[in-house]
């Protein structure tokens, strides 16, 4: 039986190595609430699923500086048990699914914000089931 990692598992490390240009670094805390902000609420906007997704955990950031910011994100987000429907609808302050509808994603985003004008725009995103 062979070692080797299947052809997902290796396209997915492959995915997720990086792109060039992009530096690995932190994001400070204010600049990662409104770009992770910004990302599930374009995520969930952009989903036909019934639930609304939310961030579980910032995996990676990489950042270039252009005429603004460029952020490569790779984050974790999971499914909540609030619909579309709901009236606040934040899925902030949903609890995860368990069980059968629960769901999990690793996505990598490239997001281009100019923070002192809090501008985003998501030029790129990709999620994978993880």
């Amino acid at each position: 039986m062979s070692k080797e990692p299947g052809p997902v598992l290796a396209a997915t490390q492959n995915y997720f190595q990086g792109w060039p240009g992009f530096e690995e670094k932190p994001m400070s805390k204010e600049n990662m609430n409104s770009t992770l902000d910004f990302f599930i609420q374009s995520y969930n906007n952009a989903s036909n699923d019934t639930y609304l997704f939310r961030v579980q955990k910032l995996i990676r950031t990489q950042v270039q500086l252009t005429t603004g910011v460029e952020y490569l994100v790779t984050v974790r987000i999971g499914r909540t048990t609030c619909t579309r429907t709901d009236p606040a609808r934040s899925s902030a302050s949903c609890p995860l699914q368990d069980k059968k509808l629960k769901k999990s994603l690793v996505c990598e985003s490239l997001i281009y914000t100019v923070p002192w004008l809090n501008y985003f725009q998501l030029w790129n995103n990709s999620c994978l089931e993880g």
